[in-house]
């Protein structure tokens, strides 16, 4: 045998593949996509574009046209869409700390939600991660933080982009306002309607000399519906304060589909005249206004179930902590019928509220301004698919199939000021879109039949990926706000109750650090800074607080680190570079040593505070 011959069958293959690679020329991938044939409703409202040709170049659409009036660009991916409809990604308008659920979202077709001040930092991180393909997510349009009247939020520890902001006077709101929006804030949000008149003044002066849209969440007794008309808010989420401005009369009710029930269309008519004047946007959430009255509602509970029969969707939701709970509730608590306890005649009444509720909004969009399509989507909702069930609501009130794909496409682009990069399909936006199987003007319900979804340029792959797909996500702590420190009324509560006393207080106040042989219970109250970028150089924080002594610890990510005591109240936390090279949110808590000499305040260690480490 010869030694060529003696070559074995692996090698021989290696050199064979080594001579291809030479000779052939590498394959270059796709730099543009073209979405072939189908029907184009691009979202303007317009008569639908038959044979429309789509082409996508990065992540903008490059142009619009229809099947044969131009060439398509070299090695161009092509979606054969014959016989399909194209319509632009929708928006969830309404929602609440669901930054998580990316897949859930993404696989609905739902490509930009509206979280409604929840996130704080966590917001900013999240929203660029996703905005530069790092992590899989629909576009994130968020307020960063909400302007309340919360008592549990004013502290005095709370820093600028806390999630939730009492403002004490209205130099302190316009500050906090400019802080959001300097940060990146998308929009300005109210939590609820009793700050005093002049604050609420100074954040709404605030937010439009930058042309920041301000959304108001509910009324109340300073900002009212006439105070938010007078000062021209964007937004009215649950429509609020309109059941009530609307009824004949309004003192006899206070269930708001009793107030719609009342409605008064003399009334109903000249309050559209004043929120059109302002161009205000109402987003109603009929599902959530009107649980169980919805003629489709045994199988919008059937979707649901089907929804959370998926492992890989559960797996958002492990059995564990509040996250079970909140299993649970999705899975129906929330979704149930109307009491069965309601007498015949207030279910009636209730029904014909719902029916003039959504009559109202019919007449707002018929007169020539917009309604929004939104959820109050959160983590006890089937975030998506609950935007598809309130599109079919919007039909069911007398909406056209076309009105309810624009209350959640180019009307909700409008709103947050973002029509000109989304909420239709056009040349130079953003590439979101859907392809579905059928006519949704036909069926509203045909939004669900989804063929394909491009998002930012790219076909995305509708699969539920291993949880979490975020980093930035904690299954141990999703509570809203994910504030840099937690627990501050705890803190609060613990300074006053334990500072104030002989033993572990005391010895915090001394000059020294102190030693003793009954530890306090140590807290957290501000960390500096709350944000590094991931592979930064060793990075030193500077942590306050009280009752830190010689012998604690203190963990990062569950990891003990060095630190250099200060004071009694600071400590210099110093992370190596090798600890910041992976993103992520990443917990601090300190551990004294025990015995502790207030057990009823906790075991000696500290409520968490938080580092993110964003994206490079």
């Amino acid at each position: 045998m010869s030694k060529s011959s003696s070559r074995s069958p692996t090698l021989v293959m290696a050199l064979l593949a080594t001579v291809l690679a030479v000779r052939m020329p590498a394959q270059t991938p796709p730099t543009s996509l073209v979405i072939e044939g189908g029907t184009l409703i691009d979202g303007n409202g317009g008569t639908p574009v038959l044979e429309a040709v789509i082409v996508i170049t990065g992540n903008k659409i490059a142009s619009v046209s229809r099947k044969g009036q131009l060439s398509y660009p070299p090695n161009a991916q092509v979606i054969k869409a014959g016989g399909k409809f194209i319509l632009p990604g929708l928006w969830d308008s309404h929602g609440y700390g669901t930054w998580f659920l990316n897949d859930m979202y993404l696989n609905h077709g739902v490509t930009s939600i509206v979280d409604n001040g929840l996130g704080g930092e966590l917001s900013l991180v999240h929203r660029e991660a996703v905005n530069r393909g790092k992590i899989p997510g629909p576009r994130y349009v968020t307020s960063v933080g909400n302007f309340s009247t919360d008592p549990s939020y004013s502290t005095g520890y709370e820093p600028t982009l806390f999630h939730d902001r009492v403002p004490k006077s209205p130099a302190e709101a316009t500050e906090l306002t400019r802080g959001f929006i300097n940060a990146g804030a998308d929009f300005i949000f109210f939590s609820d309607g009793a700050l005093p008149v002049n604050i609420i003044e100074a954040i709404v002066d605030e937010a439009k000399q930058t042309n920041v849209p301000v959304v108001l969440e509910g009324v109340g007794p300073t900002l009212t519906l006439d105070k938010g008309i007078e000062l021209g808010v964007t937004q009215m989420t649950h429509s609020a304060g309109i059941a009530r401005a609307i009824a004949k009369d309004p003192s006899k009710w206070n269930n708001e589909l009793d107030l719609y029930a009342d409605m008064d269309d003399a009334k109903a008519q000249a309050l559209i005249r004043r929120l059109m004047e302002k161009k205000i946007t109402l987003t109603p959430n009929f599902l959530n206004a009107a649980p169980g009255l919805p003629k489709e509602w045994p199988r919008f509970q059937e979707e649901i179930r089907e929804l959370f029969s998926d492992p890989d969707i559960l797996a958002y939701f492990p059995e564990v902590t509040d996250v079970g709970r909140i299993r649970v509730t999705a899975l129906g608590l929330l979704h149930s019928p109307p009491a069965p306890s309601l007498e015949p005649a207030v279910l009636e009444r209730r029904r014909q509220g719902y029916l003039n509720m959504m009559r109202f909004h019919r007449m707002y969009v018929d007169a020539g301004w917009k309604v929004t399509a939104g959820g109050n989507t959160n983590v006890t909702k089937a975030a998506g698919l609950v935007l598809h069930q309130e599109l079919e609501v919007f039909v069911e009130g007398g909406f056209t199939p076309m009105q309810a794909i624009q209350a959640a496409t180019k009307w909700s682009a409008e709103t947050f000021h973002m029509q000109d990069r989304l909420g239709t399909i056009e040349a130079g936006k953003l590439a979101d879109l859907l392809i579905v199987n059928a006519d949704p003007l036909q069926d509203i319900r045909n939004t669900q039949k989804i063929e394909s979804i491009v998002f930012n340029g790219k076909v995305i792959d509708r699969a539920y990926h291993p949880w979490p797909s975020d980093p930035f996500m904690d299954i141990g702590n999703f509570s809203w706000g994910n504030p840099p420190v937690e627990s501050l009324d705890w803190v609060v509560a613990l300074k006053n109750a334990t500072m104030h006393s002989e033993g572990g207080g005391a010895g915090a106040r001394t000059a020294g650090i102190p030693n003793p042989l009954v530890s306090p219970q140590p807290a957290i109250e501000t960390i500096t800074p709350t944000l590094v970028t991931e592979g930064s150089p060793t990075t030193t924080l500077v942590i306050k607080g009280f009752n830190f002594v010689r012998r604690m610890q203190v963990f990062f990510g569950g990891k003990s680190v060095p630190y250099r005591h200060v004071s009694p109240t600071e400590l210099n936390l110093t992370l190596d570079e090798t600890l910041l090279r992976t993103p992520g949110k990443f917990d601090i808590v300190i551990k004294s040593p025990g015995p502790i000499a207030t057990p009823e305040w906790g075991n000696g260690t500290s409520n968490a505070a938080h580092l993110l480490v964003s994206f490079k």
